[in-house]
């Protein structure tokens, strides 16, 4: 068939695609359903956003989440893991804490629908597969917030945070301060005057939680 397709005038024979550039489609369909997900679920949170709502903003079939992650919980599991990734990957104790405040304000506020999603999660809008599921997913936020006040505590030692300072109220404040102009856009923007998502206010916002916690 595809030989006449050849030899008929202005016909191409089609071309059946490759595995590689199958598992290419594949993946962007994913990726785009995921992109989508984090929107929807950042809007409206996990009980208010709907399979089609995330259908249509990745503009595909609503089938497609299904087939490819279950459905809408199959969607949460796979962005709480990439949530782990991102968490991973941030700046550790090793760097200087100025550096750390300013690489966790811009990995927060270059992609607020993430943060509104943990925002939405951080008010119990967040459901489990079961129960075991609920337990691991408790035990790694108690880790992940013991850790973050171990590495508040030898920066303490080490001088870079404030003599006399609890850790846990440090690390309340740089996760109250990095969230603020999320979770109170008004509230942020009635008090600077300016975009809470702007650069100018990022870089105030770090100087003066840095000038916060260690200066005396």
């Amino acid at each position: 068939m595809n030989e006449i397709l050849a030899r008929m005038p202005g016909m191409t024979p089609s071309r059946s695609p490759e595995p590689r550039e199958r598992e290419t489609a594949v993946e962007r369909t994913r990726e785009r359903i995921l992109a989508a997900a984090v929107a929807e679920f950042g809007a409206k949170g996990y009980s208010g956003a709907r399979t089609a709502g995330i259908a249509a903003r990745a503009g595909v079939n609503a089938q497609l989440i299904t087939y490819h992650f279950g459905g809408k919980q199959g969607l949460l599991d796979e962005l709480r893991r990439r949530w782990q990734e991102r968490q991973a990957a941030a700046p550790g104790a090793e760097a200087p804490f100025a550096e750390s405040v300013r690489a966790h304000l811009d990995a927060t506020l270059d992609d607020p629908d993430w943060a509104r999603l943990v925002i939405w999660q951080a008010l119990g809008d967040c459901p489990f597969t079961d129960e075991d599921d609920g337990r691991r997913q408790t035990e790694q936020r108690q880790a992940l917030m013991a850790e973050a006040v171990r590495r508040a505590a030898r920066r303490q030692e080490a001088g870079e945070l404030r003599a006399g300072l609890d850790p846990r109220f440090a690390v309340l404040a740089a996760y109250a301060i990095v969230f603020a102009p999320i979770a109170m856009p008004q509230f942020v923007r009635d008090l600077f005057g300016t975009d809470p998502l702007s650069p100018e206010l990022r870089q105030l916002l770090a100087a003066q939680l840095v000038t916060l916690l260690t200066e005396d």
